[in-house]
C-alpha cells in the first residue's frame, strides 16, 4: 500500500466577466427570470460555495447548466469545478461596488402575484 498523501482535486474556475464591462441590463434580465432569482437567494443565504447539484431544482440538467451558464455570464454569479463537482457563489460584493444596493433590493424584494 503507498503511503503517498493523496492530493486534492485542484479547483478550476470557469470563465465569467469583469462586471466593469456588464451592463445593468444583463444582470436585470439574468434576475428576471424567477428559477435563476432562487439560485441567487439560495446562495446569497449561504456561507459557502454550493454545488449546482443541491440547489434542488426541478428542471432537466442541461435547463439547469443553461440557467446557471446565464448567471455566470451576466456576472451574477462565479462558479469553480472542485473533481466531478460544479460549485456556484455569488458575485454579491463585486455586484455591490458596480451597482450599489441593485442585489440588496431585489432580494428583499418580495413576488406580487398580483402584478402590482
Amino acid at each position: 500500500m503507498s503511503t503517498r498523501a493523496r492530493r486534492a482535486p485542484a479547483k478550476k474556475a470557469l470563465p465569467h466577466p469583469d462586471l466593469r464591462e456588464v451592463p445593468v441590463s444583463l444582470v436585470l434580465r439574468a434576475l428576471g427570470e424567477p428559477l435563476r432569482l432562487g439560485i441567487v437567494r439560495s446562495l446569497a443565504q449561504s456561507e459557502h460555495p454550493m454545488n449546482c447539484s443541491s440547489f434542488g431544482l426541478s428542471v432537466s440538467k442541461s435547463t439547469s447548466t443553461y440557467h446557471f451558464k446565464v448567471l455566470r455570464e451576466s456576472g451574477v454569479i462565479s462558479q469553480f469545478e472542485e473533481g466531478t463537482s460544479r460549485y456556484s457563489e455569488l458575485r454579491d460584493t463585486e455586484l455591490e461596488q458596480r451597482f450599489p444596493g441593485l442585489l440588496t433590493a431585489i432580494l428583499a424584494a418580495t413576488e406580487d402575484p398580483a402584478g402590482g
